[in-house]
C-alpha cells in the first residue's frame, strides 16, 4: 500500500487572511495608507458611504486629512482603487471647505486626465461632478482652461450615461460664464452638442443647455453659428410646444440674444419665425416670458435696423399690452423696451400717443424700480418731441413729475427733472411747472451727491432761469449756494451745466451780485485758466457776471465797454487785489473814516423820502406828533435838506456799535411847525446826488442837440473838464491838489464814500468816470479804462465820411479830459499813449 501523501502548508512569510470591522472613521483612514489594493478599494468604498451621509460626515473626514491619502490615489494602477477614490472626491467636493483645500492640493489636471475615453464611466460620472462644484470659483476656472479641460468636458456630452451629460454640461455652464471660455467652446464645436441635449427625455439636463445657450449667444459669432446650425428654428419649435412650458422661459432668453443680430433677425423673419414668436408672446399670461420677451426687445432695439423690424411687426402694441399688467417686473421691462424703442421717431410717435398716460399712472407707483422705469421711458419719449411733451402735460403728468423729485433713486429724480426740462420748452408748460414752485424742488437735487441728478438739476436751472421770477425764487430759496459749488464739479457735464446755469441766472443784476457774494466769479476764473476745465459757458458765465455787476467788473478787469452802461448804484472802489474780497457799497458804508483813496459812487435817482415831523404846540405842554410823507417833492425844495442830512446816511456802523446820538435839524415850515428828521428806523441807502443830476439834465439840454457824436464827444469832454476844475497845464499837473479837495470832502461826510457830484477837483481817473456816466446817460458809446498811477481814460468810436461822402471805417479815439480837454487822440499815437503814460 502506499502512503497517503501530505498537505502543502502556506508559506511561512503568508499573512492569513483577516476580516476587520471598524466603526470609526479615523480606522478608515488609516487604511488608505495601505499596500493593498482591495484593502484600498474597500476603504474608499466606505468613505464614500460615510460622506454621501450629512455634511458633517465631510468635514470629519476633512480632518482626519482623508483628501490628502486619496489624491495619491487619484493616480493608482488599480482601476477599482482610482475609481472609488474619484467618487470620495465627487461626493465630498460640494463641500466649501473641501473645495479649498482641493484647490490646494492643484487636483483639477489629475481630475481631467480621469476624462479619457478609455476609463470607466463611474469614474467620468465622479470625476466631472467634482470638476462642476470647483468650476465656482474664478481661479478653478482659469485652472481648467489652462489645463486643457474644456475639450474633454465637451466629449462627454456625447456619454450615454446621463449624470456624465448633466455634471458635464454644468461644469461647461460655469465655465462660460468667463468671455475667454466662451470663445475657447466656440472652438471646439460646442452647439451641435448642446442642441442634441435639448432633446434629451431629461428636463434637467435641456435647462442646462438652453442657459449655456443664453450665455454663449451673448457673442456675435456663436450667433451667427446657431444660425447656420438651425438653431432657431429648434428654439421656435420649442416654444410651440406647450409640453415644454417649463422651458419657455430659457428658450425667449436664447431667442432674446439672437434678436441683437440683424442677419439673425431677418432670418427669423424670412422664414415666419417672427410672427409665431410676436404670437407667441401676445397670448402668454406668465410674467416671466413676459418679462424675458421684453428684456429681448429692449436688447434687439439698440440696432436702428431691427428697431424697423420691429416696428413694421407693430412691436409697440405689445408693449403697451404689458403696461397693464399686475406683475412689476413686467412693468419695468417694458418701459425699458419702450425707452429702447423710441430711438425709432414712427416708434416714438406711436408709443407717445398710447402709452404716455399709461406711464403717467405708474409715477405714482409705491414700487421705486417701476416708477423709475417709467419715468426713464417718458424722458425719452419727451426729448425733441414737442408734440409728445405736449400729451405729457395734457395726461397731468406735471403733478406726478414734480413728486417723482422726491423719489429714492437718483435715476427717478434725474429723469424727472429731464422730462419737465423737456416741457419748459412749451410756454404753457412752463408756466404750469413754475407755479409749482420748481426751483424750490430743485434745490434738493442741486445738493445731491449723484453726478447725474447734479448734471440735470443744472440744466433744468439753466431752462427754467429764463424767467425773472423764476430767479427771484431760485435766490430767495436758497439755490444759488449748492449752484455755485456745482461749479468745483470735477465732472465735465455737472461743470458745464453749472456754468449753463450761472450764465442764465447771471442776466439778473440782483442775482448775480448774489451769485458773486458766493464766490462764482473767483471759481469762473480759476476754470477758464484750466485748458481741461474751462469750457463755452464758462467763459460766458464770467463775462455775463462782471457785465451784470459792473462794479465788480470794473474792479477787477479795470474795463467797462462801452455796452456796459453805468447805472445808478454803480461804485469804484479802486482795483482788488487777486483773491481779494469785494465789499458792497453798505459793507463799504460801515468802514472807519481812513486815510486810503475814496470810493466814489453815482446814484442820480431822487429817493422816495420819508419825513416824520414833531409839531410844538405852544399853547400846550406836551407835543402832539403827527406824520408827513413829502414824495416826489421838488428837487430844488429839498436839496438843502437831503444835503444836510447825507452825514446821517453815512454815519450808520456794524452791528454791536453803540450809534450817535442824532442831532436834530429843524426847519421852519410854518410859524407853529417844527420839522425833525428821522432816521432811526432807516435801511442804509446811498442819498441821492443832486449835483450829477444838474450835470445830466444840462448835458442833455446842451450837447444832446448837436448835430454829430463828435461834437457830442467834444462838448462832453469840456463839460467834464470844466466840472473838475478845468483845464491842467502839464507841467503844474503836481501843483493841481486834488488829494486835499479829497480828504476835505472825505471829512465832512465822515465817510469812505463820496457822490461823484462833490468833486470839484478831480483827476484822470474822476474825470474819466464822469465821462462816462455822463456818456452813457445821453448815448454816447466810451469805455471806461482803469491805467496805472490813478491814471484813467475813455476811448470812443468815431465814423468819419470821405470827401466823397462815403462812411469809412469807425476810428478809435483816447479822449482828452486833462490838458486839452475836448482834444480826441487818435489810438495807437504817440499822444494817446503819452495821456494814457503807458
Amino acid at each position: 500500500m502506499g502512503k497517503k501523501k501530505k498537505e502543502e502548508s502556506p508559506p511561512k512569510d503568508v499573512f492569513d487572511p483577516l476580516l476587520i470591522e471598524s466603526k470609526t472613521p479615523a480606522t478608515v483612514v488609516l487604511m488608505l495608507s495601505s499596500p493593498e489594493n482591495e484593502v484600498l478599494a474597500k476603504a474608499c468604498d466606505a468613505l464614500y458611504k460615510f460622506a454621501s451621509k450629512d455634511d458633517e460626515n465631510k468635514v470629519t473626514l476633512l480632518r482626519l486629512g482623508a483628501l490628502e491619502h486619496l489624491y495619491k490615489l487619484l493616480s493608482h494602477e488599480d482601476p477599482l482603487v482610482r475609481r472609488n477614490a474619484v467618487m470620495v472626491f465627487g461626493i465630498m467636493a460640494s463641500n466649501r471647505d473641501v473645495k479649498k483645500l482641493l484647490r490646494e492640493l492643484d487636483v483639477t489636471n489629475s481630475l481631467i486626465s480621469q476624462l479619457a475615453p478609455e476609463e470607466d464611466v463611474v469614474i467620468h460620472e465622479f470625476a466631472t461632478l467634482c470638476l462642476s462644484h470647483m468650476a465656482v470659483e474664478y481661479t478653478t476656472k482659469v485652472k481648467i482652461f489652462e489645463q486643457g479641460g474644456l475639450e474633454p468636458l465637451i466629449r462627454l456630452l456625447g456619454s450615454l450615461d446621463p449624470d456624465v451629460k448633466k455634471n458635464s454640461l454644468e461644469c461647461i455652464y460655469l465655465l462660460v460664464q468667463d468671455f475667454q471660455n466662451r470663445a475657447a467652446v466656440r472652438e471646439l464645436n460646442v452647439i451641435p452638442p448642446l442642441l442634441g441635449l435639448l432633446e434629451s427625455e431629461y428636463t434637467v439636463i435641456q435647462l442646462l443647455a438652453l442657459k449655456t445657450l443664453e450665455i454663449i449667444s451673448k457673442d456675435r459669432e456663436t450667433r451667427i453659428l446657431l444660425g447656420e446650425h438651425k438653431a432657431l428654428d429648434c428654439l421656435l419649435n420649442i416654444l410651440e410646444n406647450n409640453e415644454l412650458s417649463d422651458l419657455h422661459i430659457e428658450t425667449l432668453a436664447v431667442l432674446g440674444n439672437c434678436l441683437e443680430d440683424v442677419r439673425v433677425l431677418q432670418q427669423i423673419q424670412l422664414t415666419g419665425g417672427l410672427e409665431k414668436l410676436l404670437s407667441f408672446l401676445e397670448v402668454s399670461t406668465v410674467p416671466d416670458i413676459q418679462k424675458n420677451a421684453a428684456k429681448a426687445i429692449t436688447k434687439a432695439a439698440y440696432d436702428s435696423e431691427i428697431r424697423k423690424i420691429l416696428h413694421w411687426k407693430e412691436v409697440e402694441k405689445f408693449l403697451l399690452s404689458l403696461l397693464d399688467t399686475n406683475n412689476d417686473e413686467v412693468k419695468v421691462a417694458a418701459s425699458q423696451a419702450i425707452s429702447a424703442m423710441c430711438e425709432n421717431i414712427d416708434s416714438k410717435c406711436v408709443l407717445g400717443l398710447q402709452g404716455i398716460p399709461q406711464l403717467v399712472r405708474l409715477l405714482s407707483t409705491d414700487n421705486e424700480e417701476v416708477k423709475e422705469a417709467a419715468v426713464i421711458a417718458l424722458t425719452n419719449l419727451t426729448t425733441a418731441s414737442p408734440r409728445n411733451a405736449s400729451v405729457v402735460a395734457e395726461a397731468e403728468g406735471i403733478e406726478p413729475l414734480m413728486k417723482t423729485l422726491k423719489a429714492q433713486r437718483d435715476g427717478a429724480v434725474s429723469n424727472a427733472i429731464a422730462v419737465l426740462t423737456n416741457l419748459s420748452l412749451q410756454e404753457p408748460s412752463r408756466v404750469s411747472i413754475q407755479s409749482r414752485g420748481i426751483m424750490t424742488a430743485l434745490v434738493g437735487p442741486l445738493r445731491s451727491t449723484n453726478s447725474q441728478v447734479q448734471s440735470k438739476a443744472a440744466l433744468a436751472v439753466a431752462a427754467f432761469g429764463c424767467d425773472a421770477v423764476a430767479r427771484t425764487e431760485l435766490r430767495n430759496v436758497g439755490g444759488l449756494e449748492p449752484l455755485v459749488e456745482l461749479l468745483h464739479s470735477n465732472n465735465e457735464e455737472v461743470r458745464r451745466n453749472a456754468c449753463w446755469a450761472v450764465l442764465v441766472c447771471g442776466s439778473d443784476e440782483l442775482t448775480a451780485i448774489e451769485l458773486c457774494r458766493l464766490g462764482a466769479l473767483d471759481i469762473l476764473e480759476e476754470i477758464n485758466l484750466s485748458t481741461k476745465r474751462k469750457n463755452k459757458f464758462s467763459e460766458a458765465a464770467l463775462e455775463k457776471l462782471l457785465d451784470n455787476n459792473l462794479p465788480q467788473k470794473y474792479s477787477r478787469m479795470g474795463y467797462l465797454s462801452s455796452n456796459n452802461i453805468i447805472t445808478n448804484g454803480f461804485y469804484d472802489c479802486g482795483q482788488v487785489k487777486h483773491g481779494g474780497k469785494f465789499l458792497s457799497l453798505e459793507e463799504l458804508s460801515k468802514q472807519e473814516l481812513t486815510d486810503r483813496r475814496a470810493i466814489f459812487f453815482i446814484n442820480a435817482k431822487p429817493q422816495e423820502i420819508e419825513i416824520k415831523f414833531e409839531i410844538s404846540v405852544n399853547r400846550k405842554k406836551n407835543a402832539k406828533t403827527s406824520a408827513l410823507d413829502l414824495r416826489r417833492a421838488d428837487l430844488r425844495l429839498l436839496r438843502e435838506l437831503v444835503n444836510k442830512c447825507i452825514f446821517f446816511f453815512f454815519v450808520r456802523k456794524g452791528k454791536g456799535k453803540k450809534e450817535e446820538e442824532k442831532p436834530k435839524e429843524v426847519i421852519q415850515v410854518t410859524p407853529t411847525i417844527q420839522e425833525e428828521i428821522n432816521l432811526e428806523n432807516s435801511h442804509w441807502l446811498p442819498p441821492p446826488d443832486f449835483i450829477l443830476m444838474d450835470y445830466i439834465n444840462e448835458a442833455s439840454k446842451t450837447i444832446l442837440p448837436l448835430n454829430t457824436t463828435r461834437e457830442q464827444v467834444v462838448a462832453l469832454a469840456q463839460f467834464v473838464a470844466d466840472k473838475m476844475g478845468g483845464t491842467v497845464e502839464r507841467e503844474q499837473l503836481h501843483n493841481f491838489c486834488w488829494e486835499l479837495d479829497m480828504s476835505a470832502i472825505q471829512f465832512e461826510l465822515k465817510s469812505n464814500i463820496v457822490p461823484i457830484g462833490k468833486i470839484k477837483r478831480g483827476s484822470f481817473y474822476h474825470r474819466a468816470l464822469l465821462f462816462k456816466v455822463l456818456a452813457d446817460r445821453i448815448g454816447i458809446g466810451c469805455t471806461l479804462v482803469r491805467g496805472q498811477y490813478n491814471r484813467a481814460w475813455n476811448e470812443v468810436k468815431l465814423v468819419e465820411r470821405s470827401p466823397k461822402g462815403l462812411l469809412l471805417p469807425p476810428q478809435e479815439y483816447v479822449v482828452e479830459l486833462m490838458f486839452e480837454p475836448g482834444c480826441l487822440l487818435k489810438q495807437g499815437s504817440a499822444k494817446a499813449d503819452r495821456y494814457k503814460r503807458i
